[in-house]
């Protein structure tokens, strides 16, 4: 059973909207899991490409 954000009320697995208010339900667990997972994924990616980048573009001596 999936439970409305908005209104708590409780909705069968297969509705999309929620029964009482139409508020579209979130999505399955395990979905929104793995898009979370990925996410993190690409963005430790990115911070480590621009940890790079900025390695060889910022100036070597500070003094």
């Amino acid at each position: 059973m999936k439970t409305c954000l908005y209104c708590q009320q409780r909705n069968a697995d297969v509705r999309k909207e929620c029964a009482g208010c139409a508020t579209p339900l979130p999505a399955a667990d395990a979905d929104l899991q793995a898009h979370r997972v990925r996410r993190f994924q690409w963005f430790c990616l990115g911070l480590a490409v621009f940890c790079i980048a900025m390695f060889f573009w910022l100036p070597r001596n500070f003094y």
